[in-house]
């Protein structure tokens, strides 16, 4: 029996304040088929406010980084809100490069309207269809062949008929004009009309014979050179006129087809241009046509798709779609995928490259939109957040090399015309990641000016929580998952609501609330159901912490087989029952620890063995450096206190950290010292400041759920309950079995503000209250501690 002093007028939590239901009688329907869909970012106004901002200013700088935990749904929301809310003044063009005729190396870009590069693709190709066709027809006919072998008869005529005059003139003059081998004109001596084969012959002529002879040899070579560069002179007459002719050939075939194209494009000055470059390439090429080019003719021809010439084609790098604001989610963030690439083909044993094998990046697909990114991806990649800086700043894309860029080699590639830029770019990421590049990276502010700050809850009202329905339904629609009844999504909510660790907040961490739902689906239709109802919730959670509690079970395990000591009845003196929360990876739960409290005689120090022995982190310190001020200001505020207290968490052979431990050790301590035994059916949890008052804590409605498992184990008493801070009233969502067990008066939980009442409770004697003369009244906990404390200074 317990002492009936003011401490057991200490209230009990009522089972209706371990809960807070949900309240959805204002929902005008019976499941989430018939709430529409929400279609603004839900709980998050402020980063739903900055987006908008950020949308609105098209100056250079004002990109976002949407900062907040992983699961919050981030990206998910702002591509909702980009999808409802186009803008009104939509800047996008389709993106085409083409040849530069004048250089090679530096494609052209032709900015066009939306859906025209595609157009002007198909033109192109079939003009380049016809051509293939036409110009050999053109050049293998009886008017093209008449008209050039003319011209080579007209050209034939006139030298046959020089060489014919200077042989006869040679002739008469006793020498002959011979062709050598190697293709040279020769002059030779004649005698007796046979000609002199050998320098003997010429060397028995007479000195004025061989004088007369070398004398007229060089007067007809010089007048043979004459007659050569006459020669090359009418053949590169010749060459202008057959090129003339070919000119004229190709542009009877050609004019007409460009002249239409025009017309086709006449509101397009700058297709218009490339028309007429391509007219006179074509004019200039034709060879690439009629299959007589060289080699790199060949390779200028050359086509994947082995039918029409690459040099002439169109290569779209962006067609966007009619009216659609370009809205890009890059997942794989590396250089060629942002940035585009150049890429290079063989043709014939040769490596080459062109201006039809630039490839977009999806940088280029969102201009003029948005590009959302991961910013921990980007920042693991080489490059390519100095390439993102780089196309902020110049507000334009140069497609230039990336081996060419991080090599030392000369590298022949293309340098194209660089494509101006304007788009947002938003980096996901977490807090962490947004100081490192604030800190680090002077530039992040200049080009990430807006911070899209998302909350990871928010407040429950009745409003709010007809938003989260109308939230969860957005879930089931989208992803065509069966309807949820009006149980099964106040179920949702509440479960929301412990996850925030707050009776009146809701949890935003929307990954969660999906995959609830999709597993909530799956046992649904497990069990034929044409709807999800709270028990299908409800069989979901336990799934979901089956997968995940093996550690918990090995835990309580030790509690059932002895492994672990505790009591959870009786009483004893410097023991009591702390509780602390463990975690895993993704799994959370409550277990109680033993704290004890020895003392001997000494000068007042209060040791702290998990500090001694580093096991103790520096939180868990600090909270025993406070509970030693609080109890020097209480007992010892007359004469230094006579004893030496060690304490510890017994069976602990981890690190111990936080302090949501000092009520209990302020408690283990105070029985120590006044030698009253403290109830082991109550566990006790929270910290307290150096006056004694109770500070909340974190993980509440797992440390009282642990102490009732181990109640279970070890037997249940219906005296048994937990001590907890007043301030954590307001986080309990316990479970159903607790509540039950509350409710029937069988486990109880006592809030409270001080840590004399917690001391009230353990020991059922009032706690006492310090007087002017530092006494304490007789009969009271610290009077009875006093009492004893002062027997050991006498």
């Amino acid at each position: 029996m317990y002492s009936t002093s003011p401490a057991s007028l200490l209230h009990t939590l009522d089972a209706d304040q371990l809960y807070n239901p949900a309240d959805l009688d204002q929902l005008p329907c019976k499941s989430t088929k018939d709430i529409p869909p929400i279609d603004e970012i839900v709980g998050q106004e402020r980063a739903q406010k900055a987006v908008e901002f950020a949308m609105s200013i098209k100056d250079k700088g004002y990109n976002i980084y949407a900062s907040g935990q992983n699961g919050l749904g981030k990206r998910t929301m702002i591509l909702r809100y980009l999808n409802r809310h186009q803008p009104d003044d939509l800047q996008i063009f389709d993106w085409c490069y083409v040849t530069n005729f004048e250089d090679l190396r530096k494609p052209k870009v032709l900015k066009l309207a939306v859906g025209l590069g595609k157009q002007l693709r198909q033109d192109i190709e079939k003009l380049l269809g016809k051509l293939v066709k036409a110009l050999p027809l053109a050049f293998d006919n009886e008017v093209y062949f008449n008209r050039s072998e003319k011209l080579k008869n007209q050209l034939n005529q006139k030298q046959q008929s020089a060489l014919e005059e200077i042989t006869k003139e040679a002739k008469d003059k006793r020498i002959s004009l011979t062709v050598t081998m190697q293709g040279d004109y020769e002059f030779i001596a004649m005698f007796d009309d046979e000609t002199m084969h050998n320098e003997e012959t010429f060397d028995a002529l007479t000195r004025k014979e061989q004088d007369y002879f070398r004398t007229t040899i060089d007067a007809l070579e010089f007048k043979l050179r004459g007659m050569v560069r006459q020669l090359t002179e009418w053949e590169e007459s010749f060459s202008d006129k057959l090129k003339k002719l070919n000119d004229e050939t190709t542009l009877e075939v050609l004019a007409y087809q460009i002249k239409a194209l025009k017309e086709t494009y006449s509101d397009h000055p700058e297709i218009k241009q490339h028309l007429t470059e391509l007219q006179k390439d074509i004019v200039e090429n034709v060879d690439i046509f009629l299959q007589e080019s060289d080699e790199q003719n060949e390779i200028a021809s050359a086509s994947l798709d082995g039918k029409l010439p690459r040099r002439y084609s169109i290569n779209v790098l962006v067609n966007q779609q009619q009216n659609t604001f370009p809205i890009v989610v890059e997942d794989t963030p590396n250089y060629h995928s942002i940035f585009g690439c150049v890429e290079t083909a063989t043709y014939k044993g040769t490596v080459f490259t062109d201006f039809s094998l630039i490839r977009s990046g999806s940088i280029h697909k969102a201009n003029g939109g948005v590009l959302l990114l991961d910013a921990i991806k980007v920042l693991e990649q080489p490059y390519v957040w100095d390439g993102i800086k780089r196309a902020l700043r110049a507000r334009q894309l140069s497609l230039t090399s990336l081996e060419k860029e991080v090599t030392l080699s000369g590298a022949v590639s293309l340098d194209p015309e660089p494509i101006p830029l304007d788009v947002k770019i938003i980096l996901f990421g977490d807090y962490n990641t947004y100081q490192l590049l604030q800190h680090y990276d002077p530039e992040f502010s200049e080009l990430f000016r807006v911070t899209a700050d998302f909350e990871d809850e928010m407040p429950r009202t009745q409003d709010a929580e007809m938003h989260y329905a109308r939230f969860i339904s957005s879930i089931v629609h989208d992803n065509g998952m069966l309807h949820c009844d009006k149980k099964a999504i106040a179920k949702i909510i509440e479960h929301s609501s412990r996850m925030s660790g707050n009776q009146n907040k809701l949890s935003l961490h929307s990954a969660h609330i999906a995959n609830l739902l999709r597993e909530s689906n799956y046992v649904a239709r497990g069990a034929k159901s044409n709807l999800i109802r709270a028990s299908h919730v409800d069989q979901a959670l336990s799934n979901q912490e089956l997968r995940v509690n093996r550690v918990q079970d090995n835990v309580m395990e030790t509690f059932t087989n002895g492994t672990t000591l505790i009591k959870t009845q009786g009483s004893a003196v410097g023991v009591v029952n702390a509780l602390s929360v463990l975690s895993t990876t993704d799994h959370m739960f409550g277990a109680p620890n033993r704290i004890t409290a020895t003392t001997a005689f000494g000068d007042g120090d209060i040791l702290d063995i998990e500090r001694n022995v580093d096991l103790g982190g520096s939180i868990h310190s600090k909270g025993v450096m406070i509970l030693s001020a609080y109890l020097a200001s209480i007992l010892g505020r007359s004469a230094k206190i006579p004893l030496t207290t060690h304490i510890t968490f017994e069976q602990s052979y981890g690190g111990v950290d936080g302090d949501s431990a000092s009520m209990a050790e302020v408690c283990a301590i105070v029985s120590a010292y006044s030698k009253l035994p403290l109830r082991q059916d109550i566990a006790i949890t929270g910290s307290m400041n150096q006056f004694g008052e109770a500070q909340p804590i974190g993980g509440v409605n797992e440390k009282i759920e642990g102490f009732f498992e181990v109640c279970k184990i070890k037997g249940r008493q219906h005296s048994q309950g937990v001590i907890i801070p007043q301030s954590n009233v307001q986080n309990l969502m316990l479970s159903l079995e607790v509540r039950t067990a509350v409710a029937k008066g069988e486990f109880h939980i006592w809030p409270i503000e001080h840590v004399t009442q917690a001391i009230e409770i353990f020991t059922g004697i009032e706690a006492g209250e310090i007087a002017d003369d530092f006494t304490f009244k007789v009969g009271s906990v610290f009077g009875i501690t006093q009492a004893k404390l002062n027997a050991l200074r006498r």
